[in-house]
């Protein structure tokens, strides 16, 4: 594979504000469960807005491989013919899911019900993240399910001739892939399966499941599908993705003078973390055109430059943004004042540890971040005559990680390398056409 570095320009002391009325790709979350329930259902499903990015894309080809026959991605737009729950074929070698975490950990639930043995493998980094997490509840639903040493990919779905046991199972860690995976081997499974959450998460597989004609009780914490059900084909609008709008969000918030507007941004309430925490730290953020579209409510969000200020993070609020804290460190970096992080353990186990990564990287700069066993503390220089400095950083091929630091040049004194940026087309593959388009200066070249 080639490895490619971004060049991030600094924009210096006076530097550069940002403008730019744009929007950002279809959410990854809801493109991926898109073409699992399409390609489950009865019948023809349309999907626009779709994500043409390399994780979603890992599972549209997973589908292709078991047979289903789907038209697209064409600017967006993906048609899926449906084969029913039990219409997947075996697939003829291994399932590629490449860097995605959510592919893998669903289609482990999906495939529990098949009848046919199935492994899915991923890339360097996706081997190296934890499948415990899924492995344990499906083990005690009777899915047979090996992994590789360490309780990492390759994982393997045997065959069983026991009927998948229906069971209720209390999260050890909130994580909607968990509860994903669980649910939707509940569906095969005979009768009533549950989970109940430690905190609330990402609700797209619930909301979806619905759109497509499941039924799935919601009371309280606690959320159950019944065996033995259907999906019925539907058209499905996904909105913008919020984990990507959040770059924007913090690099108009943190250059005086910016004015951005972000178009059709998906605002389910259990995604809406990272406005929660910006406008704690006093960020300038107007919530615009609010609708809802598919089940899911959207709207477009104007961000404008502002003097943040840290503060302690609440813990409530670190489940609804846990893909966004890379930009939300760049973000307490800029503020005045303190900002400190607890109750993110999850982050040591996501495509890198985004905790050590980022702190390494911040200190390169010149920033005092100190990593703690569950988040972080950084001191922001805001309001002081310090600037973030310029270096190399290592991205670890996160893709967040790469952009996060993208951000950070547009206050950096100096020009800012980030090593190994080969994964941001997996969640963002326009990035640095539309970043460069609102005001950054970036290049990428091959290393």
């Amino acid at each position: 594979m080639s490895k490619f570095n971004f060049i991030a320009k600094s924009q210096g002391a006076n530097q550069g504000v940002l403008k730019g009325d744009i929007r950002v790709p279809g959410d990854k979350s809801i493109s991926h469960r898109s073409i699992m329930f399409g390609s489950l259902a009865e019948g023809t499903s349309h999907v626009s807005g779709f994500l043409e990015g390399q994780d979603a894309l890992a599972t549209l080809n997973a589908f292709t491989a078991m047979g289903v026959n789907i038209e697209g991605p064409v600017d967006g737009k993906v048609t899926i013919h449906g084969v029913g729950m039990q219409g997947l074929k075996a697939p003829s070698h291994a399932l590629d899911m490449g860097n995605s975490g959510t592919s893998i950990r669903l289609l482990s639930g999906l495939l529990a019900g098949q009848g046919f043995e199935v492994e899915m493998t991923g890339d360097e980094s996706l081997s190296k993240r934890p499948m415990k997490r899924v492995t344990d509840p499906l083990r005690l639903m009777n899915v047979q399910v090996n992994t590789g040493e360490g309780g990492t990919p390759p994982l393997t779905i045997k065959a069983s001739d026991k009927p998948l046991t229906a069971i209720h199972y209390d999260l050890p860690m909130a994580s909607a892939q968990v509860k994903s995976c669980v649910l939707l081997a509940g569906l095969y499974a005979d009768g009533r399966t549950s989970i109940t959450e430690p905190a609330p998460t990402r609700d797209h597989t619930e909301r979806m499941l619905e759109a497509f004609g499941y039924p799935v009780e919601v009371n309280g914490s606690t959320r159950a599908v019944v065996g033995g059900g259907q999906l019925k084909a539907a058209d499905i609008d996904i909105p913008s993705d919020i984990s990507s709008a959040a770059f924007f969000m913090v690099a108009a918030s943190i250059v005086e003078g910016s004015d951005v507007i972000i178009r059709h941004v998906g605002m389910n309430p259990t995604r809406i973390g990272i406005i929660n925490i910006l406008r704690d730290m006093g960020a300038n953020l107007d919530i615009l055109s609010e609708s809802k579209i598919g089940g899911e409510p959207v709207a477009d969000i104007r961000v404008q430059g502002a003097k943040l200020k840290g503060i302690h993070i609440d813990e409530k609020d670190v489940p609804l943004a846990i893909d966004e804290f890379p930009v939300l460190f760049i973000a307490a970096a800029a503020a005045t004042g303190k900002t400190v992080l607890t109750g993110a353990e999850e982050l040591r186990v996501k495509e890198s540890d985004r905790i050590q990564v980022m702190a390494e990287g911040l200190i390169t700069l010149g920033v005092n971040a100190e990593p703690t066993k569950d988040g972080i503390i950084i001191q922001g220089f805001g309001g002081t005559e310090q600037n973030m400095g310029g270096g190399e950083v290592e991205s670890h091929h996160d893709h967040r990680i790469s952009m996060s630091f993208a951000v950070a040049s547009l206050i950096a004194d100096d020009e800012i390398v980030i090593k190994g940026v080969d994964n941001v087309a997996t969640s963002f593959p326009n990035f640095l056409s539309l970043a460069n388009g609102v005001g950054f200066d970036l290049e990428i070249i091959n290393a």
